[in-house]
């Protein structure tokens, strides 16, 4: 580009800043897996809300969060860097309130009616919204101002992935193993049951857990990177536009809304299904062991990988295959809970790639989104990006709310037609969305390996 908004570009970052940027989404994911895990259950089950009326407090929260999120990455952008940079003192100050509206969610106030609990349910879950865009909004553009590199961004991408893993194996692997409780149902079976009051104990111990992470990651984090579009007022229109016009980013929002509609859609109904279909809770715990191994023995191997095929091409090709596996899944229509989780494992296999190297295709389509526009907005790019996996966290919540009507559940007397139901959709409808993003990744989005080189070299001749 004949300007470039980059004043300093910068290299070689150290291992401990990696394992810094990585604690940022481990802190994160402590208390957003719990949601994504336990929080609708908590809902129907601890609460006794109507599906029904979940449903409509998830889109509720996704409209405020269609305003609250561009204007807060818009805020971001117009704010100039201070001692501590840009976007890391969010990250120390945003934390606290992050986890006290973490904590609040999972309360039950004993005598409340429906409705009552429900308007609670608002306030605590739409204020947890707002203070998650609060930090994670400036965690995400802080990845474009540690490095231009686009290998230690891809390095780096992979670190927020395995830090965002470790995050969340509290709340989706031990959690499962303490929060439940037997009780006598209203046929007279003694079955296990969500625990409230286990569950507000988990809450509290990850959300003080995820404050003192963010400290860490503050700390052991640097911005090196100085863009000069401080130095002028963003125009949030004229970004929109630019943004409509980058298609790259335009299909990777997409992929990622269905990425984490995958993610949490699984997370959530999964919970249900081997409590009511197996009959098994204790093993829900294996589900997220199973669908996360596969990161752990491709980690030595994905750079490799990148660097001889590239990002948007083995994304791609792993979607595919775990679409698939999901597909396979739902023609079994198995009974046996140890088939079930092998093909969790292959379908989490596939989905390694992308969820590894999500993060750096952001950076990627960020600096596309210069290259259009001359100008270098994180705050607003990444705004937007996030609101579009918040819309993957509603329409994960819807899916799974209306799919509680749809095959008429009832918590106080489970049904197998019901529980059978619930097996076809909750395997079937992952399976489509990863075809869709094997198609958002492999067809549409033009950012291939050659492609990326031509930028990068025409740039680099360009200054």
């Amino acid at each position: 580009m004949a300007e470039s908004a980059l004043q300093n570009k910068t290299y070689g970052i150290k291992m401990s800043e990696k394992i810094g940027y990585a604690l940022g989404d481990t802190a994160g994911l402590l208390i957003f897996a719990l949601v994504g895990s336990f929080l609708q259950m908590f809902y129907t089950n601890v609460l006794y809300i109507d599906p029904a009326k979940v449903t409509v407090l998830f889109l509720i929260a996704r409209i405020w969060d269609a305003v609250n999120d561009p204007i807060w990455g818009a805020i971001i952008d117009r704010r100039k860097p201070g001692k501590n940079g840009k976007f890391r003192p969010y990250l120390r100050w945003a934390s606290l309130p992050l986890a006290i509206f973490g904590v609040l969610m999972f309360v039950k106030i004993p005598g409340l009616t429906e409705n009552q609990y429900l308007i609670y349910a608002y306030i605590t879950y739409i204020g947890y919204g707002m203070m998650y865009t609060a930090v994670n909004i400036p965690y995400g553009s802080l990845a474009s101002v540690v490095t231009t590199d686009e290998g230690e961004r891809s390095t780096l991408s992979m670190f927020r992935s395995i830090g965002a893993g470790f995050g969340g194996l509290p709340g989706q692997i031990l959690l499962p193993l303490f929060v439940y409780s037997t009780v006598v149902d209203e046929l007279g079976n003694s079955v296990k049951n969500l625990d409230g009051g286990k569950m507000l104990i988990g809450a509290a111990i990850l959300a003080g857990l995820s404050v003192i992470v963010y400290q860490c990651s503050y700390k052991m984090t640097k911005e090196r990177v100085v863009s000069a579009s401080t130095e002028k007022q963003a125009n949030m229109g004229k970004t929109i536009k630019t943004l409509l016009r980058n298609r790259p980013f335009i299909m990777l929002c997409i992929a990622s809304m269905l990425l984490i509609a995958v993610q949490q859609f699984t997370q959530t109904m999964y919970n249900y299904l081997f409590t009511d279909y197996f009959e098994q809770p204790g093993l829900y715990a294996l589900f997220t062991v199973f669908t996360y191994l596969p990161m752990a023995m491709l980690l030595p191997f994905l750079q490799k990988l990148v660097r001889r095929f590239g990002k948007k091409e083995i994304c791609a090709a792993g979607m595919l295959f775990s679409g698939i596996a999901y597909l396979v899944l739902w023609l079994l229509h198995t009974a046996n809970v140890w088939v079930f989780l092998a093909f969790c494992f292959l379908s989490g296999l596939g989905m390694t790639f992308f969820v590894l190297e999500v993060w750096a295709l952001v950076t990627d389509v960020i600096d596309y989104q210069e290259h259009l526009s001359g100008q270098r907005e994180e705050g607003t790019s990444y705004a937007f990006f996030s609101f579009t996996r918040k819309l993957g966290q509603t329409l994960a919540g819807v899916l799974g709310t209306q799919m509680l009507v749809w095959i008429a559940y009832d918590a106080k007397a489970v049904t197998a037609q019901a529980v059978g139901k619930m097996y076809n959709l909750s395997t079937i409808l992952p399976g489509v969305m990863c075809l869709v993003m094997a198609a958002s990744l492999g067809i549409f989005y033009p950012l291939s390996k050659k492609k990326l080189q031509e930028l990068f070299h025409s740039e680099k001749n360009a200054e």
